[in-house]
């Protein structure tokens, strides 16, 4: 009951300040927005069961993302770099920049089993769910790359 509690109070915490950098930051056309927020789906299914975490990260290198997880959160970290162009932009739309997201996990999962593939533009990341797994520290998740 007091896991359940504390899990739901940290989910409440993320959505929170999601909102509040939702609310706090410039908008979009004003031009001074800098970084972007990737796109991000949660799938649970399969037997064993597997959390699923799909990334829109179109144009992000792998090699400039960093994943790490415990049994309850997934951190996302990295950067879209801006290409070196000559010449003077006429209209700019693409955000650029570092990144993080932080996402609450809906099941208990194994991070130590967790798996990560990046694939056009789209990074998937395959945490088993675990029954029962004793709590775990800050596990790093690396990145392979699929043609």
């Amino acid at each position: 009951m007091y896991v359940a509690k504390r899990r739901d109070l940290g989910r409440l915490q993320d959505e929170i300040q999601d909102l509040i950098d939702e609310l706090w930051a410039v908008p979009r056309f004003s031009g001074l927005r800098h970084g972007f927020r990737p796109q991000v789906d949660c799938l649970l299914a399969g037997d064993p069961p597997e959390l699923s975490v799909v990334v829109e990260l179109a144009g992000v290198d792998p090699d400039d993302v960093h994943l790490y997880a415990d049994d309850e959160v997934l951190v996302i970290v990295g950067e879209r770099r801006r290409p070196d162009s000559p010449g003077r932009y006429q209209q700019m739309e693409i955000e650029y920049g570092p990144f993080q997201r932080r996402i609450a996990l809906p099941e208990r999962v194994d991070p130590s089993a967790a798996r990560a593939e990046y694939a056009r533009g789209l990074l998937t990341i395959t945490l088993p769910v675990a029954e029962k797994v004793p709590p775990t520290g800050k596990v790093s998740i690396a990145v392979g790359r699929r043609p």
